[in-house]
């Protein structure tokens, strides 16, 4: 009994080590600004959209750092939106269109005043301007991976966060990772969401990679994807950018196999322009 018992404790902390590569060699890391910290609240699909809006800037040259409170406040102003503030990464982008941005500097908690103008480079912008500036109308594609519809088609994604019933294109789950990660190879900013609840998903590690596939797919959270790396076995894995703070073992980045992100991803955002030229 006792042997069996130590073979028991033997092969789970086996499985646990096997879960977190030693190392990883980094391929491609792209420029993004500071890992932010939501806190309690439930707008990651903010923080993970304007993080990829300010990759794709830092790409073509371009600093532009943009505050997830400043939406967040915004969002009370939409009758639609629910009250737990939840929301998907097209929320973001219909959002900013309606309300504008402004600068991280200028509003970094929804207890600041919002700004009534944006000062940047000598010119002076209205928060909507400003927004049209940094993200042009319909610059960005919604990405979806679902065999309930045909691939190739728009279609509405049935989860509680899409309150605006937004329209993502259906396409197989080896396209959207081919896609996906030519568009990070080229240096352009993603937005990824997906499924967290899997026990191979840790924080505290900085992974995200299959251990036990509990059959289903939700919507729980957001990340801004910034590189791609491999570890000892060759094994690939998305870098990706949190926002839950900078106390784990990679600042606050994580480490996505690619099997997790074929398996677990509900949707990707990425410029027309990145998804065009990863075809």
């Amino acid at each position: 009994m006792r042997i069996s018992v130590l073979l028991i404790l033997l092969l789970l902390l086996t499985g646990c080590r096997q879960q977190v590569p030693s190392s990883f060699v980094t391929e491609v890391l792209n420029g993004y600004t500071p890992v932010k910290n939501q806190g309690k609240s439930q707008t990651c699909w903010a923080y993970a959209m304007l993080a990829a809006i300010e990759t794709e800037h830092i790409m073509r040259g371009d600093s532009v750092h943009l505050s997830p409170a400043y939406v967040e406040m915004r969002m009370t102003e939409d009758r639609r939106a629910p009250k737990s503030k939840r929301g998907m990464g097209q929320t973001l982008l219909n959002l900013i269109q309606r309300y504008g941005i402004v600068g991280y500097d200028a509003m970094k908690t929804v207890d600041t005043p919002a700004p009534r103008w944006v000062f940047l480079y000598g010119a002076q912008y209205t928060p909507v301007e400003f927004a049209h500036s940094v993200c042009a109308p319909d610059e960005y594609i919604a990405l979806t991976t679902t065999a309930k519809y045909p691939y190739g088609k728009e279609v509405v994604l049935e989860v509680p966060d899409n309150w605006e019933h937004n329209r993502f294109l259906n396409i197989p789950a080896d396209s959207l990772l081919a896609h996906t990660a030519r568009a990070v190879r080229q240096h352009h900013g993603v937005c990824w969401e997906g499924d967290i609840s899997e026990r191979g998903f840790s924080f505290e590690a900085g992974i995200a990679d299959l251990s036990l596939i509990n059959g289903r797919t939700t919507d729980d959270h957001c990340m801004s994807i910034v590189g791609i790396a491999h570890n000892p076995e060759g094994k690939r894995f998305f870098i990706l950018k949190n926002s839950w703070g900078t106390d784990n073992p990679y600042g606050g980045l994580m480490y996505m196999s690619f099997d997790y992100f074929k398996a677990k991803t509900i949707a990707v955002y990425l410029t027309k322009e990145a998804f065009l030229s990863s075809r």
